[in-house]
């Protein structure tokens, strides 16, 4: 819904601290409603119940979403030229689908298969028998281990690497270590996002499966034969161990570390740096190494900064106790 002026006119979107006249921003946080009644922007997105404020609105449920959606107006990504740069180097019995955009210095190896609509950056490596869908696109320096299979409507980020080695040794008598051969592949579903630098190890047998709609940040390390539940976010600096069940909705704070063979249930949030040595049960919000609940571990660490105070405290009663309980001399 538009309240105020509908005649004026929108030329960008910015954030409501560098927005001016001509400007699009929006607010989704009713603690920032002095900004918005003071913001120089023309036009602001708000949802339904914000307070009222000077400047044009449009008011949504979603003001975040509809605010993404605004910047696709206004921006156009550039785009890798059409057709296949001849200096990519493609196998003779790769299958690459119509409409694809292959940037110079590619390597597409045999038996690759990709849908239509790819758009490949320089330096992307895609080893032999992969099988990739429709509307992919992979920037600079991906790496596609062979026989991973990749879904529609992905996007990989530069430096993604899907299918190397996961990390599997096994112990000789002599205490070193030899290497066990890392025969599954990686499955990433459709809609599935990789952050740069980012890495999901091949299975040691089966699969490594990653499922739809799951957002995976930058520098994020899925551990072998690990599974990935529907919309599930991983964000920056995550470590899943090998094996790890993660299930749907989850949300993985920055730098979350998941001990392997374990199970994340449903909707599961933990929040920064948070340490999982067990599995979670489904719709819980924990903290902390250990990851405990969330409202303990609120409490517990209140009262850490208060440990030198409760210490000192303690000992005094102590010496009291001692001394009042000492014998008394002889008259």
């Amino acid at each position: 819904m538009w309240t105020g002026n509908g005649n004026v006119e929108i030329v960008r979107v910015l954030g409501i601290d560098e927005a001016g006249p001509g400007d699009l921003t929006f607010v989704s946080n009713p603690k920032y409603a002095s900004k918005a009644r003071t913001t120089k922007a023309s036009a602001v997105i708000v949802s339904p119940d914000f307070p009222e404020i000077p400047a044009p609105s449009l008011r949504h449920a979603n003001p975040y979403l509809i605010f993404a959606r605004a910047i696709e107006l206004f921006y156009e990504a550039p785009r890798l030229a059409a057709g296949i740069d001849s200096a990519a180097r493609i196998a003779a019995t790769a299958m690459i689908g119509e409409g694809a955009s292959i940037g110079p210095f590619v390597v597409i190896e045999d038996n690759v298969q990709i849908g239509r609509n790819s758009t490949i950056y320089p330096f992307v490596h895609i080893a032999r028998g992969a099988r990739i869908g429709d509307h992919f696109k992979a920037y600079a320096n991906v790496s596609v281990r062979e026989f991973c299979q990749i879904g529609n409507n992905v996007i990989l980020q530069d430096g993604a690497r899907i299918g190397a080695d996961g990390f599997g040794y096994a112990k000789r008598d002599d205490g070193s270590y030899y290497k066990i051969a890392q025969s599954g592949i990686v499955v990433l579903e459709d809609d599935v996002e990789v952050g740069a630098n980012a890495t999901i190890d091949r299975a040691t047998i089966g699969e490594t499966r990653i499922h739809r709609g799951v957002k995976i940040d930058n520098l994020v390390q899925v551990g072998h034969s690990s599974e990935v539940g529907e919309n599930t976010l991983l964000c920056a600096q995550v470590g899943l161990g090998g094996s790890s069940k993660v299930g749907r909705s989850v949300i993985l704070t920055g730098q979350v570390g998941v001990a392997g063979h374990l199970e994340i249930g449903d909707r599961v949030v933990a929040t920064a740096q948070s340490g999982i040595p067990n599995s979670v049960e489904p719709d819980k919000i924990i903290s902390g190494y250990p990851a405990i609940e969330n409202r303990l571990w609120l409490k517990s660490s209140a009262v850490f900064k208060r440990l030198p105070e409760l210490l000192k405290r303690i000992e005094a009663l102590e010496k009291n106790g001692a001394q009042s309980g000492s014998p008394k001399s002889s008259p």
